[in-house]
């Protein structure tokens, strides 16, 4: 008796588990809104792993994008409201004066980021690239020690290690000489930083936040969306971005990696507005500070450069996909040559579109991702795209020296974005993201340049050699492309 009740009670338990899944499945289809590949991909994880997947779901996909996560005050709405019709209507009538009139090809692309995401067009920026840790951080830590009035800093991982506490201590000195310092750091690609690890910066004067901290212990509920951006602004006349977090690993001593190839920017000119500007909504969010000194985080500039900047971010707070449309936007307006660094290339349907369409009109289509991963599924999801773009007549190189980081596109040597954003799903859906658009031929040269040299460096994919692949190969593709969107 006490058998057959225990079978109708584990009868009665698998019934409520199908029951649940069967209505959170519902949900993911006719409530979530998702991209139907995510949303299939979620519904075979409901269905194979029951529990697990229920907790999974709850983990690793809430929708913020309904949410209105960083609010601008009223007097600064009227301004960027203002700013940014004033250009548009100069762009519309074909008023707007370029330094380098070439650049006036792209005033669509202008528009677009600038509808998409407030990205007013700046014109007087000189912009410096870093391509290695070593000269990045010691230029960084520079910027900081001649800072006068204030200091911005966001990492989505930032170590304390040797290099983390160089910068730490150059923050500590430069609070107690009075100047403002601020310090986000984000709670999952930090996760083994502590609060109290910041304890002496904050006695010295700092102030420092979490992103999205957990309010458990062990699990984040928010651990799919992340800060990832990287800025630093010194005196809202100086700005670093790019993608380079802090740790001894981005200086090449990580002895399973090796060399780290990354790709920063460090800009002065009205750009670095657009990097306080996104700083500023960030802080207003972790710390509820209203920051509200507009004469003293954007002060007057003088012009520094002739190199035309937007500033563009996204996250999954809004059902748009500004960095996204931007990189197709910049496919789409090649005509001789498309140059892309990316460590993880796991693009959508869009995406994969418009690199096929370059490259079976002629464009030189060439993407180069690492051959050493640090995550092993995505690398697998990357390489199960090569096939698709080797048959349209793109080139793919595996980079072998060390480990490639950079995010960067170059077009035509005239147009580039460096900043945050991979070619992946969780970059453009699932992470807070920023990367700028420059459109300036010295600078698009140089990126260019530099990526041409980095193929020194790589092995060319072939046909033949993707097409004679294992079998165990193809299946770690297959499994991992089809988990792509979720990664």
């Amino acid at each position: 008796m006490n058998l057959l009740g225990f079978g109708v009670q584990v009868t009665t338990g698998i019934s409520i588990i199908f029951i649940l899944n069967m209505i959170l499945a519902f949900i993911v289809i006719f409530f979530e809104r998702k991209h139907p590949s995510s949303t299939w991909a979620w519904i075979m994880v409901l269905l194979l792993i029951p529990v697990m997947g229920f907790i999974l779901y709850l983990l690793f996909s809430q929708n913020l994008s309904k949410r209105k996560l960083f609010k601008l005050r009223k007097e600064e709405e009227e301004i960027t409201t203002m700013m940014k019709e004033h250009q548009l209507k100069s762009i519309n009538e074909g008023n707007i004066q370029f330094k380098d009139p070439s650049m006036g090809q792209y005033k669509d692309m202008m528009r677009m980021n600038l509808l998409e995401d407030n990205a007013v067009l700046s014109q007087d920026n000189h912009i410096e690239i870093f391509k290695d840790g070593e000269t990045k951080f010691k230029e960084l830590i520079e910027s900081i020690k001649n800072a006068k009035d204030h200091i911005h800093v966001m990492y989505y991982i930032f170590r304390r290690d040797e290099i983390g506490m160089k910068i730490v201590n150059a923050l500590i000195d430069k609070a107690k000489e009075g100047v403002e310092v601020r310090f986000i750091y984000d709670a999952v690609g930090s996760k083994f930083v502590k609060r109290k690890a910041f304890k002496d910066l904050q006695e010295a004067g700092g102030k420092v936040e979490l992103f999205f901290p957990s309010s458990i212990p062990i699990i984040n509920p928010k651990v799919n969306y992340r800060n990832h951006r990287k800025i630093v602004v010194i005196d809202g006349k100086i700005g670093f971005v790019g993608g380079f977090n802090v740790g001894d690993e981005y200086l090449g001593l990580d002895k399973e990696l090796g060399y780290w190839r990354d790709t920063h920017l460090k800009i002065k000119g009205g750009g670095v507005g657009g990097l306080q500007y996104r700083f500023i909504l960030d802080w207003r969010f972790v710390a509820n500070e209203p920051m509200d000194d507009l004469y003293r985080y954007f002060p007057i500039r003088k012009s520094h450069g002739e190199a035309g900047v937007q500033i563009v971010s996204s996250g999954p707070d809004s059902q748009k996909e500004q960095i996204k449309y931007g990189y197709i936007k910049m496919i789409n307006e090649g005509k001789k040559n498309i140059y892309i660094q990316t460590p993880y290339f796991i693009p959508d349907e869009s995406m994969l579109e418009a690199l096929k369409i370059a490259a079976l009109s002629g464009v030189d289509v060439k993407i180069m991702i690492p051959n050493k991963p640090d995550h092993i599924f995505v690398h697998w999801a990357s390489y199960s795209y090569v096939g698709e773009l080797l048959d349209a007549g793109a080139k793919i190189y595996l980079y072998e020296k060390g480990f490639l980081h950079g995010k960067t596109c170059v077009v035509d040597g005239k147009v580039a974005t460096v900043g945050t954003a991979n070619l992946d799903n969780r970059s453009f859906k699932l992470n807070f993201e920023v990367n700028a658009f420059i459109y300036h031929r010295k600078t698009a040269k140089e990126l260019e340049d530099i990526f041409l040299d980095d193929l020194k460096e790589c092995r060319k994919i072939t046909k033949e050699e993707y097409k004679n692949r294992s079998k165990l190969i193809k299946f770690k593709e297959s499994i991992s492309r089809l988990i792509g969107p979720l990664l």
